[in-house]
């Protein structure tokens, strides 16, 4: 009966964590509310606040949930520079099919900017992680041959996230003009004739 119990709480945090999601992506941190959370799993504020104490730790879970999905799909350990450059063609391929989590995503780092934001600490901490596994990845490339040995690591992981968080907008706000696949696999095709080893 523990076991049964223990897995009923999982999936009602879960649902709560993918309710949430929507919901923090629909309104950002400072317009989502936890009534309307709460009302859409069908559970109490106060059942709701005894799974997250308070709005602002149930934001940080989410942004965590968010975290692992992507992690689940793509991750970038050990791999060269021409695998991550095909992982991120897929995470923009797949981005344009769950554009709720492309808008969560979008208003939280947006609204993150600021230092007393709740999401402020993870933003910073997902950029500097992503730069640095793009970097390593891209590095390998280099040091394998496959790439050329004097690219600079750093600088081209920083204009890759720059490609996708800015094709991300743009297609948001216009996805009927803006085909944020093609055009990010157009330019890492481009990235390629310049950084693959002759």
């Amino acid at each position: 009966m523990k076991r049964r119990g223990y897995a009923t709480g999982e999936a009602r945090r879960e649902r709560i964590l993918a309710t949430a999601l929507l919901e923090f992506a629909e309104n950002g941190y400072r317009g989502a509310s936890l009534a309307r959370i709460a009302e859409r799993v069908e559970i109490s504020q106060a059942g709701l606040l005894h799974h997250f104490k308070s709005k602002e730790l149930l934001l940080l879970a989410v942004l965590d949930y968010r975290d692992q999905l992507d992690v689940r799909r793509v991750s970038f350990d050990g791999v060269g520079g021409k695998a991550v450059l095909r992982s991120l063609i897929e995470v923009v391929e797949y981005n344009a099919r769950v554009p709720g989590l492309v808008q969560l995503f979008s208003v939280i780092s947006g609204e993150a900017v600021t230092a007393d934001h709740p999401g402020h600490a993870w933003a910073r901490g997902r950029y500097r992680r992503l730069r640095t596994e793009v970097a390593g990845a891209l590095r390998r490339g280099a040091e394998s041959g496959e790439l050329r040995a004097d690219l600079d690591a750093e600088s081209h992981a920083d204009r890759l996230i720059a490609m996708m968080d800015g094709l991300q907008t743009q297609w948001l706000i216009d996805p009927d003009q803006v085909d944020m696949p093609a055009i990010f696999r157009a330019y890492v095709g481009d990235l390629l004739e310049t950084l693959s080893a002759s």
